[in-house]
């Protein structure tokens, strides 16, 4: 064996083996960690290297991995499970089962990528898979489905479909159609709701009019579908709208699989607004009604998790994205979140902190002399109260 290999392997082992500590920095909704759970170091050093001497004398990569971000999460069996999307240094997205003890550190990949079935030779690429372990007893996995826009001869042009998985092991897979929306040129940021709504399967989409803008979507589509082998939405009414001026504004998608609460479905979703330096990426929470997961109930003024630090920087910068949050039934949720499609962190927190956040927290009035009025009666409260 090369003698590289083994300063790789320790440096690998090392990686996975570290602790993690909450962060310092606080707002009392959530607690950071200091390191992320995976990055592309995570990934295991036979992914990378032909380790035949002979074969690869100079123990070169010849399979680089660039990038591990947006993943969806799952707890089986007091065990923690995030089906990242790895990105090799060939621009291709795949997806790859990590596990641990713990949910802040200590994932390890398995052995295998996972291969899923390949049902659609017109599709590129898939990535940013979210997990719903749903009522019918599957665990399905939602994703973007991405292929070459053949009605164009610009080579980015794409289009992106809501492919469809489904296993109860995280290791056979079974590919189903993938989802139609009669309406919506294109779908991302599909999620499947956990439970029947009148006996039928319900989505919660993104109405695109192309690959990259939503046009005349306005916001997180809900629909339902009788048949979820070949489902097919024939109407998408919008939940959480899209605002002038406010972190939703150029386009909005769903997150995690939302987190049945007492109070109703709380959503952690994610907000994009135009800059000078491009797009940026905010995650931000609202709720829904309990029996009606169409119906907003309560929307929390302003961004839940924005990048800060080493955070804002990486392949696509100044992005923060959730696709995963687990939910203990001993109330602690952990949401998994990515930085600048790069790399994968986590924030926890609890029910009770997520009900409190997402139903006190006061809504945005969506002009600057009314937010001034909001934060003023803030300050008159508190200054009262310090006498």
């Amino acid at each position: 064996m090369h003698p590289n290999y083994y300063v790789q392997l320790e440096k690998y082992n090392k990686l996975i083996s570290k602790k993690n500590e909450v962060s310092p920095i606080y707002n009392g909704i959530y607690d950071r960690y200091i390191n992320p759970v995976l990055t592309n170091e995570h990934i295991p050093v036979f992914w990378k290297y032909d380790l035949n001497e002979e074969s690869n004398p100079y123990f070169m990569e010849r399979l680089g991995v660039n990038a591990v971000f947006n993943s969806g999460a799952i707890e089986l069996n007091g065990k923690y499970y995030l089906v990242a999307r790895i990105e090799g240094n060939d621009r291709k997205s795949f997806f790859g089962v990590a596990e641990s003890d713990s949910p802040v550190d200590g994932f390890k990949f398995w052995d295998y990528p996972v291969l899923l079935p390949d049902t659609c030779k017109e599709e590129t690429n898939v990535y940013d898979m979210r997990l719903t372990k749903h009522e019918d007893g599957y665990i399905y996995g939602v994703f973007c489905s991405e292929s070459k826009d053949t009605a164009s001869s610009d080579l980015s042009a794409a289009k992106a479909e809501a492919g469809i998985v489904r296993t109860k092991d995280l290791k056979n897979w079974e590919r189903l159609d993938n989802l139609k929306t009669l309406n919506s040129p294109q779908q991302r940021n599909v999620v499947l709701h956990p439970e029947f709504i009148n006996g039928k399967y319900a989505f919660y989409t993104r109405p695109m009019d192309d690959f990259i803008n939503t046009g005349s979507g306005g916001g997180i589509g809900f629909g339902y579908c009788d048949d979820i082998t070949h489902a097919v939405i024939n109407e998408e009414i919008i939940t959480s709208e899209r605002k002038y001026h406010t972190i939703t504004e150029a386009k909005n998608g769903a997150g995690a699989v939302p987190i049945r609460t007492e109070k109703g479905w709380i959503h952690i979703a994610h907000g994009v607004r135009n800059t000078a330096a491009g797009l940026r990426y905010v995650i931000y929470v609202f709720a829904t009604d309990l029996i009606d997961p169409a119906k907003v109930i309560a929307e929390p003024s302003g961004f839940f998790i924005a990048p800060l630090g080493e955070e804002r920087v990486g392949d696509v910068s100044n992005v923060a994205f959730t696709n995963g949050a687990i939910a203990r039934d001993n109330g602690e949720v952990y949401i998994y979140y990515a930085s600048s499609d790069t790399r994968l962190h986590v924030a926890s927190t609890s029910i009770d902190k997520l009900i409190d956040y997402t139903f006190h927290t006061p809504v945005d009035p969506l002009r600057s002399v009314d937010c001034v009025k909001q934060r003023c009666e803030l300050i008159t409260k508190n200054l009262e109260y310090l006498k």
